[in-house]
C-alpha cells in the first residue's frame, strides 16, 4: 500500500501490485486457436431473447481445474444470458470424451469441458473446448498458459472467448472497475475485477481524491486531487509505475473523459470564475479553453464517433444535461426531467447516455437516447450516482448508499440484477469502467 508522504516513494507500486495490473491486460500466451465458423447462438440485441441452456463442467486434471471452471460458471452467469443446472446432475465426466447423447435428456444446448494441468516450468496450460449439442459439433477449442498464480484472470480470458463464441460479440469479464474508497480518514484509489476480485489499493495521496478515468488504451489513470490545499489534475501510468501532475490552474480543476484517439483530456476548470469545459493535448500539454459562458459547465463525456461531449450546465437554472460540438459550438439541451442531473457518461456504443438525476430529494440513474428520447429511471432505492457503463455497454457500475454506506454496485443497463460489489468495510464511491 502506498502511504508514504513522499510522493516518489508513494509513486513506486510494488511489483507484485504491477502485474496484478498489467494482468488486468491479460498478459496470457495463446498458444493455438480452433473454431468452427462463426454462428450466432444467443442474438444478445433480440427483443424475445432467450437464455441458453449450458453446462460448465469441472476442468479435468490438478485440483485449480475445478476453481477456474467454478469463475467461468460465475462469469457466464453475470450476464443473465445462460441457465445452468446442479454440475451434480451431469451424466459425463470430466474426463470423459464429448457424447451430445449424455446431454440431450438434460436440455443442455453447450457444454464447456477442459483439462488443466501444469507445465515442468511451473505454468499453468489450460485447454478449452465448447461443444454444440444439438449439432454434435465442436464450437471452439483453444490452449492457454499463465502463471499459477494468475487462475482468475486466466479464468476471465477463458469466459471471454466463450462469450464471444456464442454471441458474436465482446465481453467484458477481463475489464477493471477504479474507484474512491474510503478507510479512516484517507481516500485512496483501488482497482478491482469487474466482479469485485482481486481488489488493490494502488494510489492514496491527496485530501481529496475524485473519481478516475481511464485512459482509451488502459494503461493510464488521469483524476483530480487536492494535495496542499491546491487542485491538480495527475496522470498514473501503469507501465512506468509512475504519477505525474499534468496541470493546476490554482483553482478547482477536474478531470472529465479522455477524446477516443486518446490525445486529449476534457476537464472543467474555475480559474476564469464560474467551472467551463476545456480541452488537454496530453502531447503538447497545452489547455484550450471551450466554452465561455457565465454558467457552470462539468462533467464532459465525449462520444464514441469523438465529434460531440454530453456535459452538465445550470443554463436553466438548475443542473441539466447539455449536448455540445467538440470545438464548443451548438450547444442543446439534452433533458428536460428532473431537478438536479449530473455525471453522465456516454455508451461506447454511442446509443445510450446514462447519469444521475434527483428525484424526491434523492438521486437515482437515468439512461437516455442522445436525441433525447427512451428517457428511463433504472434505480429506486437510497442514492444511486456515478455511473460508468461495462465495455460492451450491457452493464452498468454507479454509487449506491442504500445499505447505509456507500459501495459500489453494478446492474444490467436496463436496471436489472443490481447488487454491490465493493467491500462493506470501505466507503466505495466514483467509479469507473475500463476499455
Amino acid at each position: 500500500m502506498i502511504n508514504s508522504p513522499n510522493i516518489n516513494q508513494d509513486i513506486k507500486l510494488s511489483r507484485k501490485i504491477v502485474l496484478a495490473v498489467t494482468l488486468s491486460l491479460l498478459v496470457l500466451v495463446c498458444l493455438h486457436v480452433s473454431m468452427t465458423e462463426a454462428r450466432l447462438y444467443i442474438d444478445i440485441n433480440s427483443p424475445g431473447l432467450k437464455r441458453l441452456p449450458i453446462a460448465v463442467v469441472d476442468f479435468a486434471g490438478i485440483a485449480e481445474g475445478t476453481e477456474m471452471a467454478d469463475i467461468i460458471r460465475s462469469d457466464l452467469d453475470f450476464t443473465g444470458l445462460f441457465v445452468f443446472i446442479n454440475k451434480n446432475a451431469f451424466i459425463e465426466s470430466p474426463t470423459a470424451p464429448f457424447s451430445p447423447d449424455n446431454w440431450r435428456p438434460l436440455g443442455i444446448d453447450a457444454v464447456v469441458k477442459g483439462t488443466a494441468e501444469l507445465e515442468p516450468d511451473g505454468a499453468l496450460s489450460v485447454v478449452a473446448s465448447v461443444f454444440d449439442v444439438v449439432e454434435s459439433s465442436n464450437i471452439l477449442k483453444k490452449k492457454y498458459s499463465s502463471r499459477k498464480d494468475s487462475i482468475r484472470p486466466l479464468a476471465h480470458k477463458i469466459a471471454d472467448d466463450i462469450y464471444e463464441a456464442l454471441t458474436g460479440q465482446k465481453s467484458y469479464f477481463s475489464s477493471k472497475i477504479v474507484f474512491i474508497g474510503q478507510d479512516g480518514d484517507r481516500k485512496s484509489i483501488y482497482l478491482m475485477d469487474y466482479d469485485g476480485q482481486r481488489l488493490k489499493k494502488i494510489v492514496s495521496k491527496g485530501d481529496i481524491t475524485m473519481k478516475p478515468h481511464w485512459s482509451t488504451d488502459g494503461k493510464k489513470l488521469y483524476y483530480s486531487s487536492l494535495r496542499n490545499r491546491r487542485w491538480g489534475i495527475y496522470e498514473l501510468d501503469f507501465d512506468t509505475v509512475s504519477e505525474e501532475k499534468l496541470f493546476s490552474s490554482g483553482a478547482t480543476d477536474l478531470v472529465g473523459d479522455v477524446t477516443p484517439d486518446g490525445n486529449y483530456l476534457l476537464f472543467s476548470s474555475s480559474s476564469k470564475g464560474n467551472p467551463n469545459i476545456y480541452r488537454f493535448h496530453l502531447g503538447s500539454k497545452e489547455a484550450t479553453r471551450l466554452t465561455h459562458s457565465d454558467y457552470i459547465e462539468v462533467s464532459p463525456s465525449v462520444s464514441p464517433d469523438g465529434k460531440s461531449m454530453v456535459y452538465v450546465a445550470d443554463k436553466s437554472t438548475v443542473p441539466q444535461l447539455y449536448i455540445m460540438s467538440m470545438d464548443g459550438t451548438d450547444s442543446r439541451r439534452l433533458t428536460f426531467e428532473g431537478h438536479y442531473n449530473s455525471t453522465p457518461e456516454w455508451s461506447r456504443a454511442g446509443d445510450m447516455i446514462v447519469f444521475s438525476g434527483r428525484v424526491g430529494g434523492q438521486f437515482q440513474i437515468y439512461t437516455i437516447k442522445p436525441n433525447g428520447t427512451d428517457f428511463k429511471q433504472l434505480t429506486d432505492t437510497g442514492n444511486n450516482e456515478e455511473p460508468s457503463f461495462s465495455p460492451d455497454g450491457r452493464l452498468i457500475t454507479f454509487t449506491s448508499d442504500r445499505d447505509g454506506v456507500k459501495g459500489v454496485y453494478v446492474m444490467t443497463s436496463t436496471g436489472e440484477g443490481q447488487k454491490r460489489i465493493s467491500p462493506r468495510n470501505i466507503r466505495a464511491f466514483g467509479p469507473s469502467w475500463s476499455h
